[in-house]
């Protein structure tokens, strides 16, 4: 009876051992298809964590500025930055000029923060996509520039630079956005 009890936790442990290695084989596998740099699920993948990082470097997405992040698929239209003016006006390919709505930067000369507000939207914005929901309300400002609400990367772009200190609210109704509810 004792050796059938050892031959059987023999056999047992044999079971064991086969099925974890032939796991951690399987596993290997699906490690080597997910992150092989050829397969466009790691490229895409790599793609986004260097995203995050990058904005992460700008923005440091912690608890102390507690800037939210909104994957919302509303957005009026889209396009890709070529120009930043300064901290609250860039330009979007294929919309025109967009001034953020609800907030105000430091103006050109010799106005403190100017260059660091301006600087942080070349950061987060130059050469990105932009997803924008322009204001119901009002359209445009007195200038023609679309007004709106920026997303880059999920990041309400408008909230970020009241959040991290570049920007001062600046309410105007009629408007749809209560810029007061960002900070």
């Amino acid at each position: 009876m004792k050796i059938k009890n050892k031959i059987l936790l023999g056999v047992v442990i044999i079971a064991i051992f086969l099925i974890s290695g032939s796991v951690l084989f399987i596993d290997n596998e699906i490690s080597e298809k997910i992150f092989n740099p050829q397969n466009t699920v790691a490229k895409s993948l790599n793609t986004t964590m260097e995203k995050e990082d990058s904005i992460k470097q700008v923005i440091p997405l912690n608890n102390t500025y507690n800037i939210s992040r909104n994957y919302s698929s509303h957005y009026d239209k889209k396009g890709n930055c070529d120009y930043v003016v300064d901290g609250d006006t860039i330009d979007v390919e294929g919309v025109g000029r967009i001034r953020f709505v609800g907030v105000n930067t430091p103006e050109r000369g010799d106005n403190p923060g100017y260059t660091d507000a301006k600087n942080f939207i070349k950061e987060l914005c130059l050469g990105k996509t932009i997803y924008l929901d322009i204001d119901d309300k009002k359209e445009e400002d007195r200038y023609g520039r679309v007004l709106a609400v920026l997303y880059v990367d999920g990041i309400n772009i408008n909230e970020a630079l009241l959040k991290m200190g570049y920007a001062e609210i600046m309410y105007m109704p009629p408007s749809e956005f209560y810029p007061y509810d960002w900070t």
